[in-house]
């Protein structure tokens, strides 16, 4: 800290709001109506056998749109007691046939039509689809029990039960088959021990009078049969209600329909593991009744053999704007229509219009991560005509500081860094990544080249891709992640709990980097210039661990690769990746632009696109992804759509009833700059660029090709280093050492200091105090101060006139106050 610090305590002062507000952050519907019609979910019933059953749900409807769930005051009435009865809520087979069942609330009725079939077949339970279900359900076979790696007390079964065949063999055979009794089932410890009447580490899982009994003593005296390939598989759960608004202190049953491969549909709600994606909405019981805890969006998830289902809570605020709120506000294109229509769902007020200083230092920020210049911000601010925002964002899109910005962007996804490639080759990769940036390739011809390179690691940078990483599954998991937004590596030692994906779609994926191989040594490997030759083999498989033998290669959800074609299996992988039907593709990327420009993914975080973590603005997230599909890829056609939305343009100050929104682009949301941007910015306000070993002088933080450049203010904010690929290495978050640097470090006290600083420029030429802080303003803030801002500021300027030691001093306690504000190191 220069001498002078203390000679300006009053100055310094204004460091004092940023540091607060970083420990501050380090501690930190309708109403039904008596006009609503009524609706009976599911909307038609077919009950399959004399064990099945369905919950009856009786809701409010408003137009399209379901309501509060009807739980008093209902009478039901079967058509036909001799096909089906309603017994607790509960459609209850009686005989074969169809039948009506009405459901009365007052002068209000439902109906909904019930097929009865099959009530003479014998209906026997199944490993697979009941006894699994029962111990799933139960926590038999969870992680913090015999799920667990090393299972427990010498007992272990499959993570949630993915591996019905093993489970059956450890339950039946294992220690000399002493779990079950045949003779006498209800002797079995299998039986004894979770219903206590033996004694149980794990407590008592369910009581002999209960349902998951009977289906486990049913099958065990049955016989216990094993899994068959021959037993109907899940294909897709579907929850009921999907969508529901409720208001606040409402209760609410969801329903879990399991639709099988041999067509039947069973109601499996009392044996699917429910969560709450947003507590602050609303929590979940164990069988998937939800209490209203507040106000916003929410969603239920639910779990049931190996497949997951999602549906939405909305709950309203209770005081609802005046209607002319939404139709007055701003309305530029189809994402300001799906953000309005959602925040009107929820009674949310949007922000007002960011002023013409906040929006283009914003959009300079946000698109080419550097600031206005002076010249710039003020033609800017003087341009009357009502087109000028539109010009601006097409002149970013159009700089050379645009290929910067994105090419270290798509550099911290690709991994770009000198830990684990040779300069040589970082520099070939790098050049690949910037060449398709300034040539505005399609994403999906950006991709496709990406995942099939091969040949030279220095002759064609894409091929580096695969020098990083040469393992088969952790190409899968990489390019899962990178490129589909999602993490398939849970999957790779069972299947995904949170996902569809199975230990067998993992090996399947996995598959398609099989034959990839690489010759010469490259990266960290060896000495050189990092030369590796990369190429696809005609032969080679990966094996499996659980099966020990190769899996069927295959994309996630494509078309199997036979194990005889001898073609680049990543062409076939290549296509189905990059194709417009993939919806999963043009998600993530949509997603991840999206962030970059509002700081949170309509999906959050972005390399989470499961289906158990939905979108904000499902229907915002659609229309965009179906328009970066039309307009062929083209990133810049989406960011042109996002910048000249009055969605982004909106002020960051909050309004009386949106200070809770976090997810729903009611304003926009300040955040703080880059590592990189920040750097650059005290660079260009200050006129002090900043030495970076072994790259020339004037170069930018955002224009180095390495992560590994070596850099104390890059680390201390948060600069990833592109290890993992993932978004959460980069970090925004607050800490400190931040605070402690911007109050005592060299960074800003060094660039004040230096002889060719703006502050040595103005000390050495006399400049005029006005003409001191008014650019620095502009230059930092991208406006004039205010008048008492400027009074102030020229009253301690003119008291150290007399004195050019003490006027340097004060300008650099200027310049310092700006630099450590809150509006100069977040963009807002």
């Amino acid at each position: 800290m220069p001498a002078h610090a203390k000679s300006k305590p009053l100055n310094r002062y204004r460091a004092v709001g940023y540091c607060a507000a970083i420990l501050l952050a380090l501690c930190s519907g309708h109403v039904a109506s008596a006009g609503d019609s009524l609706v009976i979910f599911p909307s038609s019933i077919v009950l399959d056998g004399p064990k099945s059953q369905q919950t009856l749900l009786v809701q409010e409807m408003r137009g399209e749109q379901v309501g509060a769930q009807v739980r008093d005051g209902i009478a039901f009435q079967s058509s036909d007691e001799k096909v089906v009865r309603v017994e607790n809520g509960s459609a209850i087979p009686v005989g074969n046939g169809q039948a009506t069942i009405t459901a009365k609330v007052g002068n209000r009725t439902a109906t909904v039509e019930v097929t009865v079939a099959r009530q003479e077949a014998k209906a026997d339970w199944t490993f697979r689809n009941h006894v699994q279900s029962v111990l799933s359900k139960a926590g038999c076979n969870s992680g913090a029990c015999h799920g667990a790696a090393a299972g427990k007390n010498g007992f272990k079964l499959s993570l949630r039960g993915y591996d019905a065949k093993y489970d059956y063999f450890a339950i039946t055979r294992q220690s000399g088959g002493r779990r079950i009794v045949p003779s006498d089932p209800g002797r079995s410890l299998f039986l004894t021990k979770p219903t206590g009447a033996i004694p149980h580490k794990g407590g008592i899982r369910f009581d002999v009078d209960s349902k998951e009994y009977r289906v486990l003593a049913e099958w065990l005296a049955a016989g216990h049969p094993g899994p068959s390939d021959a037993d109907p598989r899940l294909e897709r759960l579907e929850m009921l209600p999907s969508d529901v608004m409720l208001a606040p202190k409402a209760t609410q049953q969801f329903v879990v329909l399991a639709h099988f491969s041999d067509g039947r549909v069973e109601d499996v709600t009392r044996w699917a593991k429910f969560t709450s994606t947003n507590l602050t909405v609303a929590k979940v019981d164990d069988f998937g009744k939800i209490d209203v805890l507040g106000n916003g969006v929410g969603a239920v998830g639910a779990w049931y053999l190996a497949h997951n289902v999602v549906g939405t809570v909305t709950v309203p605020y209770d005081v609802p704007p005046a209607a002319d709120v939404y139709t007055k506000a701003e309305r530029n294109n189809v994402i300001d229509d799906l953000v309005l229509d959602k925040l009107q769902r929820l009674n949310i007020r949007p922000s007002e219009p960011a002023g013409d200083s906040e929006f283009l230092r914003r959009a300079y920020l946000d698109t080419i991560g550097v600031l206005p210049t002076i010249d710039e911000a003020r033609a800017f601010l003087s341009d009357p005509t009502p087109d000028k925002r539109a010009r601006l964002v097409d002149q970013l899109l159009a700089r050379p500081e645009f290929v910067d910005y994105w090419t270290y962007k798509w550099s911290d996804l690709l991994l770009i860094n000198s830990e684990r490639l040779r300069p040589k080759a970082v520099e070939t990769y790098y050049g690949w990544v910037r060449k398709h940036v300034e040539d505005n390739t399609a994403w999906d011809a950006f991709v496709r080249e990406l995942v099939t390179a091969k040949g030279s690691t220095l002759e064609n940078g894409a091929a580096n891709f695969y020098s990083l990483h040469e393992d088969p599954p952790e190409m899968a998991e990489t390019v899962s992640m990178a490129f589909l937004g999602m993490s398939i590596n849970c999957a790779r030692c069972h299947d995904h709990p949170l996902e569809k994906w199975t230990n067998d779609d993992y090996y399947a994926m996995a598959g398609m980097f099989a034959r990839v191989r690489g010759k010469g040594w490259g990266g960290d490997r060896g000495s050189g210039e990092g030369d590796r030759l990369i190429f696809a083999n005609t032969e080679g498989e990966l094996i499996q661990p659980r099966t020990g033998r190769a899996q069927q290669p295959r994309p996630l959800d494509g078309v199997p690769v036979s194990f005889d074609s001898t073609a680049d299996r990543r062409i076939a992988l290549a296509e189905w990746l990059t194709a417009p039907q993939n919806p999963y593709f043009t998600r993530a990327i949509t997603n991840r632009v999206w962030a970059n420009f509002f700081g949170v993914g309509i999906v959050e975080k972005v390399d989470d696109l499961r289906l158990t973590n939905p979108a904000s603005n499902e229907k915002l997230l659609a229309a965009l992804s179906d328009y970066l599909v039309a307009s062929r890829y083209d990133l810049k056609a989406l960011m042109r759509t996002i910048l000249t939305s009055g969605t982004y343009q909106r002020s960051s100050r909050v309004q009386p009833g949106n200070e809770a929104d976090e997810r729903l682009y009611s304003r926009y949301y300040p955040k703080r700059l880059k590592a990189e941007a920040l750097l650059d910015a005290l660079s260009q306000v200050t006129g002090t660029p900043t030495t970076f070993a072994g790259y020339p002088a004037g170069t930018r933080a955002l224009q180095l090709r390495d992560s590994k450049v070596a850099s104390y203010f890059l680390n201390t904010f948060g600069r990833p280093e592109r290890t993992l690929t993932c978004e959460c290495e980069r970090s925004n978050e607050p800490s400190m050492v931040q605070v402690l640097h911007i109050m005592n470090g060299d960074t800003i006290n060094a660039k004040l200091e230096h002889e060719k600083s703006r502050v040595s420029q103005f000390v050495s030429a006399g400049a005029a105090p006005e003409q001191i802080v008014d650019d620095l303003y502009m230059s930092a803030l991208a406006r004039t101060p205010r008048s008492d801002e400027k009074a102030k500021i020229l009253q301690v300027l003119a008291e150290a006139a007399a004195d050019e030691k003490q006027r340097r001093l004060v300008i650099e306690d200027l310049y310092w106050s700006v630099l450590s504000s809150k509006e100069f190191l977040f963009n807002h």
